[in-house]
């Protein structure tokens, strides 16, 4: 792969040179705009790297001559924080990205393999995409990066049949839209999805919900109810949070699976259903199966098919595009006259770990839009609900047991110690849902000595649990 470096500082040319030439790439470079085209008119380039601000030609200009002489080659911008407007006309001129000074080897790796994917996607992408724009259901879902095209094409493959699915990823990575959109593609389209909440509701009343009841079955019972089962009899039932269940009602959900009939609660006569079952969790159901909290026999059952969504985090080129898209609707629902965000604020963006995932870079999107009190979203329209600092300051790792966290504090010193605290403790609160006694358990720790790192942090429960 062939690429063009053009800056009027030789430090600049010559650090990008190493960093690039160490990844395999071939590298030339223009001090100036005149040599560039030069370079340009003799020899083809895969991807183009400019300064915004030279003198003589600035970058604009370059990108222009590359739009003419090299029309297929995606161009890559460098600006300075100083350059807010510029970097975000830039971007409307036709750029695939831009580079924040300063930068480190591994942003510009990233956003230089994620502008040549864009531009030379493999035959199996190729393959996923165009499957992908024959169907529906996808409308919601926001990601071009390999991992999310593989969630296409499984949700595609799945979609076709009725073997049961088993959707896993983190609080916030989507698993009820792919649960819709297995609907959506399938044969059952026509007919109900039914949604269940099993975290929102009672084991009586999960119960009740689920399989229906008969008039007088129970006290509050004054009418006879149809059960989802039921409900969802031709279409789909996407059982959210299943880990969630009792063990006593787990025992019978997995009889009335295996037969497909459900007897009323107070009821004697039992009613065939036809369902697409979609189940999902985000705990480890192995894990729960070796603690005696969920039947394996039940996870068998539901397992048949598994999903796994991956975290925002492991799929970070998609974060640019997400912004830009959130941007955009919030721009329209609130009513504002926003043209962009700032270089400071996409990097600072592009850099967090989001333990929330896309749900909390919605939340965090929406806030800043409504926030900004100029033309352009600034950080310090940024109000991110955990830590006070974003996790690069400890490469945006974040340890999910007592133990990792124990390792991880003997490496790192001061004040980072209690920035790693904070994520460890927000990202266990919301995995478990902000339930303080599950967290603990889930991180290995003593609920008692859980609360006091909490106490100790100043962070309070009810502060973040209506967000």
């Amino acid at each position: 792969m062939n690429i063009l470096v053009v800056d009027d500082e030789s430090v600049i040319r010559e650090g990008l040179t190493r960093i690039l030439e160490g990844d395999a790439f071939a590298v030339e470079t223009a001090k100036n705009g005149h040599a560039a085209i030069e370079l340009l008119q003799q020899k083809e380039f895969d991807l183009i790297i400019t300064d915004l601000k030279m003198p003589g030609m600035n970058g604009f200009e370059v990108l222009n001559a590359v739009k003419i002489l090299q029309p297929e080659a995606p161009v890559i911008m460098i600006t300075g924080f100083a350059t807010v407007e510029t970097a975000v006309e830039a971007m409307k001129s036709g750029t695939v990205d831009y580079i924040v000074k300063p930068f480190t080897p591994d942003q510009i790796l990233e956003k230089v393999h994620r502008a040549l994917e864009q531009k030379n996607p493999s035959v199996e992408d190729i393959y996923i995409r165009n499957e992908v724009d024959c169907h529906h259901g996808f409308d919601q879902f926001i990601g071009e990066s390999r991992e999310m095209q593989k969630i296409y094409r499984r949700i595609i493959q799945v979609a076709a049949t009725d073997s049961t699915v088993l959707i896993t990823g983190e609080s916030g990575t989507g698993k009820e839209l792919a649960a819709r959109a297995i609907h959506k593609n399938s044969p059952r389209r026509d007919h109900p999805f039914v949604a269940v909440d099993c975290t929102a509701l009672a084991e009586n009343l999960l119960e009740s919900e689920l399989f229906g009841h008969v008039k007088g079955s129970f006290t509050g019972a004054m009418q006879t109810k149809m059960g989802l089962l039921m409900v969802a009899d031709g279409g789909t039932l996407f059982l959210d949070e299943v880990s969630n269940i009792s063990l006593s009602t787990q025992a019978k959900l997995l009889r009335v699976l295996q037969e497909r009939q459900v007897t009323p609660i107070g009821g004697t006569q039992p009613v065939s259903f036809n369902i697409h079952l979609v189940a999902a969790s985000n705990r480890n159901l192995k894990t729960m199966i070796a603690e005696g909290k969920f039947r394996e026999d039940l996870f068998f059952r539901l397992n048949i098919i598994p999903l796994e969504l991956p975290p925002l985090r492991e799929r970070k080129g998609d974060i640019p595009l997400l912004i830009r898209h959130f941007i955009n609707k919030f721009i329209d629902e609130v009513g504002k006259d926003l043209r962009g965000i700032s270089p400071e604020a996409m990097q600072f963006l592009e850099n967090y770990s989001y333990p929330g995932n896309v749900r909390e870079l919605v939340n965090t999107i929406e806030r800043a839009v409504v926030l900004a009190e100029g033309d352009i979203i600034q950080k310090e329209n940024l109000e991110l609900c955990d830590a006070a600092e974003p996790p690069s300051a400890f490469d945006g790792y974040i340890p999910t047991s007592a133990e990792s966290l124990k390792e991880m504090k003997r490496h790192i010193r001061d004040r980072s110690v209690e920035n790693v605290e904070k994520a460890f403790v927000m990202n266990a609160l919301k995995r478990s849902n902000w339930n303080i006694s599950r967290a603990a358990e889930e991180t290995g720790m003593l609920r008692p000595n859980f609360q006091t790192m909490l106490k100790r942090l100043g962070i309070s429960v009810k502060d973040y649990f209506e967000k």
